[in-house]
This record gives C-alpha cells, sequence and structure tokens, in this order.
C-alpha cells in the first residue's frame, strides 16, 4: 500500500515539522546480536519498555528509519536507511524492497527537493539510501542536495582496513557521492556547531570516532535526534549496555552517559533513530539511570 501523508508519523517542534520516513522493522534477532547484553531477564525488569519497545517476552524492537523536516530555509533529511537492492552480509539487510521513497515523497520530500541530507555517521544502515541504482549504476538519491558528515568520521575510514562486507557498502553508498561532488565534510568541536539556523551538530563518539547527533531549535523547543549514540531506550534504564559494533565501547558508555544526563528533566524530545514506534520522548531520571516517557506522533 502507497504511503499517504496521514500514515507519517510527525512531531512539532516549534514551528519545525519532523516526519518519521519509515523503512523497515528489523528482524527478532537484531536485538540480542546488536546489545547482547540486554538480555530478557534486563528487559524485564523495565516495565515502561512494554508494549511499546519490548515483547512480553523481552525481545527489543528495533527499526530503520529517517528523519526529514524544514530548517533555516533547508528542506532535511537525516540517515538515509538501508536501501533498497544493496548486497549485505546481514540478510536482515540484504536485498530489501521497500517503499521508503514513496513515503519520503508522501511526507512532501521528493528527492529531488531535499536539499541537505546529514550522515550521523557511515554504517550500512545509515547511508543506504544515499544511492538508487539505474541502469547497472549507483547514482546519487538526492542530485541537489549536499550530503554531510563529520571529517572525523571519513577520515577514520579512509584509513580503516576494510572488509569485504563494508568495502562494498562504501562502493555502492558513499563513493559514488563523493565522485559526484556531493559530499561535504565538517569539522565538529566539542561544543557542537550550528550549519543552518536551528539546526546544529553535535559531536557524540564511540559508537564510531566521528558519530553525530543532530539538534533542533525552533520557538523555544528543542529536539535531538541520536542516530546511534543511543540504539534502544533499554539503554536509558542501563547506560552501560553497548553495541557489539561500537568502535570504541568505554567511550560510547560516557558519551551516553553524559548525553542523557544533560537531557534528563529538560523539555527536549529525543529521537530516536532505531526506536520503534513511538519513537520519541522525554528522559526523566530513574533511580541512578533514566527512562523514556514517550510522545506519540501526531
Amino acid at each position: 500500500m502507497s504511503a499517504t501523508p496521514a500514515t507519517i508519523p510527525s512531531w512539532a517542534v516549534g514551528d519545525i515539522t519532523v516526519h518519521r520516513i519509515d523503512e523497515t522493522l528489523l528482524p527478532p534477532a537484531t536485538g540480542p546480536w546488536l546489545l547482547p547484553d540486554a538480555t530478557p531477564e534486563v528487559v524485564a525488569g523495565q516495565d515502561w519498555l512494554r508494549p511499546h519497545f519490548a515483547d512480553d517476552e523481552g525481545i527489543l524492537r528495533i527499526d530503520s528509519h529517517s528523519f526529514a523536516f524544514t530548517a533555516g530555509g533547508l528542506r532535511v533529511l537525516v540517515d538515509t536507511g538501508i536501501g533498497n537492492g544493496k548486497t549485505r552480509a546481514n540478510p536482515a539487510w540484504h536485498n530489501l524492497r521497500t517503499d521508503y521513497l514513496e513515503r519520503l515523497t508522501a511526507a512532501g520530500f521528493p528527492p529531488e527537493s531535499v536539499d541537505l541530507v546529514i550522515l550521523t555517521h557511515l554504517h550500512a544502515d545509515h547511508v543506504g539510501w544515499n544511492t538508487r541504482e539505474e541502469n547497472g549504476v549507483w547514482v546519487p538519491t538526492f542530485p541537489g542536495a549536499r550530503y554531510l558528515t563529520s571529517r572525523t568520521e571519513r577520515e577514520f575510514w579512509a584509513g580503516y582496513a576494510m572488509e569485504d562486507a563494508r568495502r562494498m557498502m562504501f562502493e555502492d553508498s558513499v563513493l559514488p557521492v563523493e565522485e559526484a561532488g556531493l559530499l561535504d565534510l565538517v569539522d565538529v568541536p566539542a561544543e557542537g556547531t550550528e550549519i543552518a539556523p536551528g539546526l546544529r551538530l553535535l559531536p557524540t563518539p564511540g559508537h564510531t570516532p566521528g558519530h553525530l547527533a543532530v539538534e533542533l531549535t525552533s520557538g523555544g523547543e528543542t529536539a535531538l535526534i541520536t542516530g546511534d549514540c543511543v540504539h534502544h531506550p533499554v539503554q536509558f534504564a542501563r547506560p552501560g549496555i553497548g553495541a557489539c559494533v561500537d568502535i570504541d565501547p568505554e567511550r560510547s558508555e560516557a558519551t551516553r552517559r553524559s548525553l542523557l544526563g544533560s537531557l534528563a528533566g529538560t523539555d527536549t524530545l529525543v529521537l530516536g533513530t532505531h526506536f520503534a514506534p513511538p519513537t520519541a520522548g522525554r528522559v526523566v531520571a530513574d533511580g541512578s539511570a533514566y527512562r523514556l516517557l514517550p510522545v506519540p506522533a501526531a
């Protein structure tokens, strides 16, 4: 079924409307693989995770989606998911056929209208729709856009001894954008950097060295798009739970603890890049840790 504007979840942040562009719900096996310390016993101890973020058996729900909005006069897409028709080692990502572009268009962001694509980091499930296949060639999906990531991120992978699967991902989803002259690298200081009015990049390293979170501000309201510095709300309750693919687990945990501490008790709307619906919420203290109070989409 084709997406319609009524089926595109969204949240208001002042004058900015943030749309969630769904790609796919990841299979149940994703949780135990990605967050091995988030055992069913750990999940069972957090009643607030059910029913939205985990099922009654303690299996985590994990999504792949993007966020689209207009800020500072720019039509922006944050992360581009897994992509269609990509050869991937992870069977849950391999050769997908989703209606992602139809959903993006239904939200009012046809590919040719996008001005800026922000990549929180360069992992396969965040860069896939950078490109699409045309006549056997991978070409930029958003030809009128600048693609942006941190300089630290790109330079790290440039010096990394890539295994075949990662090299293939770069060849089909990153290099075509670079070769088209569309990729911009940004230096992001510790305090973050504003790239347009109301749109800031914040360094959240650990999962990858140049990982970014994206902050939106409008009309006195603020939202934060997490990327993968937090994969799942269970990490609010147990910030020490890391992902098996974190490049620097200790730094990832320190980043997560610092970020959650800064958000707790504020009105900042947290939008999780892999959080299953309702996806968004506010951070509150819960003993020595935190929990997420969901904010349903409009």
